[in-house]
């Protein structure tokens, strides 16, 4: 009986260690996600196109979540949002050149880039390149769903765009983005479904997708109710993994309640490739 209190104890402190040992994190700020031949030629792409990596030090083939900024296609800054901090997650937060100073498709060419990147790059950061996720907030959103839909753009990286693990867009237009429309001289209370347009490329072969917005009543105008739209024609074509979440209480601005959520679909997509 003594050598099996004596055992129990040497493996409750053999766990009480590993739990207790803190995984650590480093930043690794502005790595640039062209090559430099491309860098050289363009000063503005030189300024914006980089990307910041956020990973666990200890440990390998860690899920990576590619974050990017909300801000319309025409202000922000790449950031990692504080929800996904020493969560476990490798994540890669993307600058991507804004209009007015490049217009359309320039703001998805710079996205499928920056994931093409991580592809190629983030088993240097203990990652794996087969649990690689796909989010954003607002425009970040719509970007996150043109890359994983529209399977050009990453073809151009000799990169499949089902091998994204997941695609979580926050508040993501799926109709063809308001700045875009503006660029082509269409009001924003117009939709618009061309190519441009995440609905324009509904598949049943597409990534897993979980759709977030704020409610219908406190979000920007229709998001909730074209981001339903969506769903349904991905679940008209029989898409296996699609889900749709309306945060309650919430408007435009969800990405906090949102994250626990996307955090949560990563783990379940990850124990599949496992």
């Amino acid at each position: 009986m003594l050598k099996l209190r004596i055992g129990a104890i040497i493996f409750l402190l053999a766990n009480f260690f590993v739990i207790a040992q803190e995984t650590t994190y480093e930043l690794v700020e502005n790595l640039p996600y062209y090559e430099e031949a491309i860098l050289n030629a363009d000063a503005y792409i030189k300024e914006r196109c980089k990307l910041d990596v956020y990973f666990p030090k200890n440990g390998s083939e860690a899920p990576t979540v590619v974050w990017f900024h909300g801000g319309g296609l025409e202000n922000g800054e790449k950031h990692i949002p504080e929800g996904l901090l020493n969560k476990g997650v490798i994540v890669v937060a993307v600058n991507y050149r804004m209009h007015p100073k490049v217009k359309n498709p320039v703001y998805i060419e710079d996205a499928a880039a920056a994931v093409a990147w991580a592809f190629n790059n983030i088993a240097k950061y203990n990652g794996s390149p087969k649990k690689i996720f796909v989010t954003g907030h607002s425009a970040g959103g719509y970007l996150a769903s043109m890359v994983g839909l529209d399977k050009s753009y990453l073809n151009k990286h000799d990169i499949d765009a089902d091998r994204i693990a997941g695609l979580i867009p926050f508040s993501g237009h799926t109709i063809t983005h308001f700045t875009i429309r503006k660029e082509m001289g269409i009001e924003g209370t117009r939709p618009i479904i061309d190519k441009y347009a995440p609905l324009y490329h509904v598949r049943n072969d597409a990534p897993p997708m979980l759709l977030i917005t704020g409610n219908r009543e406190k979000e920007l105008l229709g998001r909730y109710e074209e981001t339903a739209y969506f769903y349904r024609m991905m679940k008209v074509v029989e898409h296996p993994d699609i889900e749709l979440m309306e945060l309650d209480g919430y408007g435009h601005d969800m990405v906090y309640p949102a994250v626990p959520l996307l955090l949560n679909f990563v783990k379940e997509q990850t124990k599949k490739t496992e």
